[in-house]
C-alpha cells in the first residue's frame, strides 16, 4: 500500500518541475547566487523563493511577478530566465544567521511547487572555508590568483592536509611490503 502511495506522488504531474542544487555553501560577507531550473510549461508562473524548514510554512522573501524582471527585496533578488526556464536567486553580505532551509517555488493554483535548498554560512577565516576559498579564486589567466601572504598559507594548509597524510601512507605501503618480504 505504501509504495502505492509513493507511486502515486511520484507520477503527479507537479513532481519534479522544479528543481535547484541540494546545498549551497559561501563565506560570511559573500554573495550567493542559486539557480533552480524549472520544466515547460511554468514559464509565466510567479516564482518565489523562501525561507523555512517546511515549504508549506516558510517566509517568502522575494517574489516574481511572472515576468523576466529583477525583483529585490532587502538583500535577496529573484530573477526569471523564462526563455530558459530557471530562476535565479541572489542574497548579498550573507551572514551566519542566513544559514538555514530555503526554497525555490512556483506559484500556481492548488499546493505550490518547490525544490528544498540548504543554505550555509560559513564563519570568514575557518580552515576548510579559507581553502575553498582560496582554490576557488582565478586570475585572468585562469591559474590560482593567490598573493605571496595567502600563498604562504596555502601552502601550509596543502602540507599539512594533503602532502604528509600521502608522505606518511606511502611510508607505511613501504613497511608493510618490507615486513611481508
Amino acid at each position: 500500500m505504501r509504495r502505492l502511495l509513493v507511486l502515486l506522488l511520484l507520477s503527479h504531474t507537479g513532481c519534479f518541475s522544479i528543481q535547484g542544487p541540494e546545498s549551497v555553501r559561501a563565506l560570511e560577507g559573500e554573495s550567493i547566487t542559486v539557480r533552480c531550473d524549472y520544466k515547460p510549461r511554468w514559464e509565466t508562473y510567479r516564482k518565489w523563493w523562501c525561507r523555512g524548514a517546511h515549504w508549506d510554512l516558510c517566509r517568502t522573501l522575494v517574489q516574481t511577478t511572472g515576468s523576466q524582471q529583477e525583483v529585490k527585496e532587502d538583500r535577496v533578488s529573484i530573477r526569471d530566465n523564462q526563455s530558459h526556464r530557471f530562476l535565479t536567486v541572489t542574497m548579498e553580505q550573507v551572514r551566519q544567521s542566513d544559514t538555514d532551509t530555503y526554497w525555490c517555488g512556483i506559484s500556481k493554483s492548488g499546493p505550490d511547487l518547490g525544490a528544498r535548498i540548504r543554505v550555509t554560512i560559513e564563519p570568514e577565516g575557518t580552515l576548510l572555508t579559507t581553502l575553498a576559498s582560496m582554490l576557488s579564486r582565478t586570475s585572468a589567466n585562469g591559474r590560482a590568483g593567490l598573493s605571496s601572504v595567502s600563498y604562504g598559507r596555502t601552502h601550509y594548509i596543502l602540507l599539512v592536509f594533503v602532502k604528509v597524510p600521502i608522505l606518511l601512507t606511502l611510508a607505511g605501503v613501504l613497511l608493510w611490503l618490507k615486513g611481508s618480504q
